[in-house]
């Protein structure tokens, strides 16, 4: 019997067929409720045959403690691999897969809903009428206005296709380019990102975290930037300096901020995002509905099952 670590919140709490189908596998389930620190799985590691994680701190050192125990696999809950180390997984030899390709969908809508909540004060005046107030608030329109879109991969390129739906002008950057993506829906690609950056109303965050893009948006780059711009993240929250952010909102350069990922999650209670006048939060949740659950669930636990069975995973992250 394989012993098996689950610390996907979205998993364990979602109801669908990726329950019965977990109940079906000749697994030991052990279940924690991630985003688990490194030093909470040190010590526990080396105990699973498999873990089936989220966005948990899979660095070198915890990865090194499960190869010297009984890890033989890492499946990720989802897309961004940021916070599992690839390169120590490949040295000790431990496959690690990921669910590309299911989750663009479900994102790209909540961008959207965080974009129109954003620019026409919805939570603000949801707020109000609820204590029995009438205080009725001028937002903006989308249509005819600049979005930018930093990552125009499979998330960025559904919130494209929405934007123009809206009568947006689309402007984008992306390191490859999918030409005939960008005939079929006239997509405005431009030399670099700070090109994005200046020609924007809204901009919209789709990129992946690494060194070169960690803090991307901060304070220099805010100030190439339209004064009264709106941001949305809906990808990675160490992409956006949040202290920079702040100041750009109090400063009124930046109309507004809304975002369903920060930099430390679980959030902090001394985030300085908390509390700030235009600013939108959600916790993670872009890619967690009924629908998309299930689907993810069922190819992580299928790219589980499969290196168990010495067969080809749906979606591996290194090689051997």
């Amino acid at each position: 019997m394989k012993k098996i670590l689950l610390t996907s919140t979205s998993f364990q709490d979602t109801p669908g067929k990726h329950h019965d189908a977990m109940k079906k596998q000749d697994f030991e389930v052990d279940r924690l409720r991630g985003p688990l620190k490194a030093s909470e799985l040190l010590p526990i590691i080396g105990k699973y045959d498999g873990i089936i994680c989220g966005d948990d701190e899979l660095n070198r050192h915890v990865i090194r403690k499960g190869a010297r125990g009984n890890l033989k696999a890492i499946s990720k809950y989802g897309i961004g691999l940021d916070k599992i180390d690839i390169q120590a997984a490949t040295q000790w030899k431990i496959p690690v897969t990921y669910c590309p390709g299911v989750n663009h969908i479900t994102v790209a809508e909540h961008t959207l809903g965080l974009l129109l909540s954003l620019v026409r004060k919805i939570p603000e005046e949801n707020n109000y009428v609820h204590k029995g107030e009438w205080k009725r608030l001028a937002g903006h329109e989308v249509y005819k206005k600049s979005i930018g879109i930093l990552g125009l991969g499979r998330i960025g390129k559904e919130v494209a296709k929405r934007a123009l739906c809206f009568g947006m002008i689309v402007h984008a950057f992306d390191l490859k380019i999918d030409q005939l993506f960008l005939d079929e829906f006239n997509i405005n690609v431009l030399e670099s990102p700070e090109a994005v950056l200046k020609k924007c109303d809204i901009l919209t965050l789709h990129m992946p975290l690494n060194d070169k893009t960690r803090h991307y948006i901060n304070q220099s780059r805010i100030q190439l930037m339209k004064k009264g711009v709106y941001i949305i993240n809906t990808a990675r929250g160490a992409l956006v300096n949040e202290k920079d952010m702040v100041n750009a909102i109090h400063s009124g350069h930046v109309a507004g901020y809304a975002a369903d990922v920060v930099e430390n999650e679980p959030i902090r209670p001394d985030n300085p995002l908390i509390g700030c006048k235009n600013v939108i939060l959600t916790p993670h949740i872009a890619s967690r509905t009924f629908e998309n659950v299930e689907r993810q669930a069922m190819m992580a636990l299928e790219n589980l099952i499969n290196l168990f069975e010495n067969k080809e995973p749906l979606a591996l992250a290194n090689q051997f």
